[in-house]
C-alpha cells in the first residue's frame, strides 16, 4: 500500500511516498507496569480478556492505514486511542502519530479480529526518528474526544510510560532491524474517565525539546447494523 506523507525534519519539509507492506499493532506495550495494569483493567470492564503475554503483536491489513479525515465503523462500539507510529523506509526510521481505532464489542471475544474491523488513521506528517531518539522519553502524546457535542481531554502522558521503540522493534523482529515497509503502532496511555466512543477523535505528538507537534483529527461515521 502506498501512502503519501510529509517528512518534517529540522532542515525542512519533504514529501515522501511510503510503501507500507506490513502494519503491526503493539498491544500491552507499557513500560510503566502500573499504567499498563490500569489499561488492562479498563478493558476488562468492557469484557476484554487479559493478555497471556506482553507485549502482543497484532498483524493488521496494511490498507487499513489512512490519512483521511473520516472513518466509517459498524455500530457505536468503536473508539480511538493515540499511539506513536514508527515506519521503516529506505533503511531509515520515521515517527508519526496515529490512532488504533478498535471495535470494542468485537474486542471482547476476538482482539485480533477487532483490530481488523476499523481503519487506522495516521497523521500526514512524520519526523525522522533520529531527531527525537536522544530525547524520546520527553515526548508527549495526548488526545481529545468529542462526544455528544462536548470536546474533552481523553488521554495525556509522556511516552516514557511505554516501551522504547528500539525495544518494541527488537521484540517484534527478534533482534533484527525493522524491515522496510513496516509500520508499528507502539502502545497507548489510559483513557481519562474510561474508554468510550465519540463523533470526533483528535490526537497529537508533542516534542517539547524541539518545540514542535504532529497532529491528527478524524470523524467517526456510525454505520447501521442490520440483521
Amino acid at each position: 500500500m502506498k501512502i503519501d506523507m510529509n517528512v518534517a525534519s529540522l532542515s525542512g519539509s519533504t514529501p515522501l511516498c511510503f510503501e507500507i507492506n506490513d502494519l503491526v499493532i503493539a498491544g500491552w506495550a507499557g513500560r510503566d507496569k502500573e499504567a499498563m495494569e490500569h489499561h488492562i483493567r479498563e478493558l476488562e470492564v468492557l469484557g476484554v480478556k487479559r493478555p497471556e503475554t506482553t507485549p502482543t503483536f497484532y498483524r493488521v491489513a496494511a490498507n487499513r492505514l489512512t490519512t483521511g479525515g473520516r472513518i466509517e465503523c459498524n455500530g457505536s462500539a468503536s473508539s480511538g486511542e493515540v499511539e506513536t507510529v514508527i515506519i521503516a523506509q529506505g533503511g531509515k526510521l520515521y515517527v508519526g502519530i496515529g490512532s488504533d481505532h478498535t471495535d470494542r464489542e468485537v474486542e471482547t471475544y476476538g482482539i485480533t479480529v477487532s483490530k481488523q474491523m476499523c481503519d487506522k488513521p495516521v497523521g500526514a506528517e512524520v519526523w525522522p526518528f533520529d531527531e527525537v531518539a536522544p530525547h524520546w522519553d520527553s515526548l508527549i502524546i495526548r488526545s481529545w474526544l468529542t462526544a455528544d457535542g462536548k470536546r474533552s481531554l481523553y488521554q495525556e502522558g509522556t511516552v516514557a510510560g511505554l516501551l522504547d521503540p528500539a525495544d518494541v522493534i527488537a521484540r517484534y523482529t527478534q533482534g533484527a532491524d525493522l524491515p522496510d515497509g513496516t509500520a508499528i503502532l507502539g502502545g497507548t496511555t489510559p483513557a481519562i474517565g474510561g474508554i468510550r466512543p465519540g463523533e470526533v477523535f483528535e490526537c497529537e505528538l508533542e516534542d517539547p525539546v524541539l518545540s514542535r507537534k504532529l497532529h491528527l483529527v478524524y470523524e467517526i461515521k456510525e454505520l447501521p447494523i442490520s440483521g
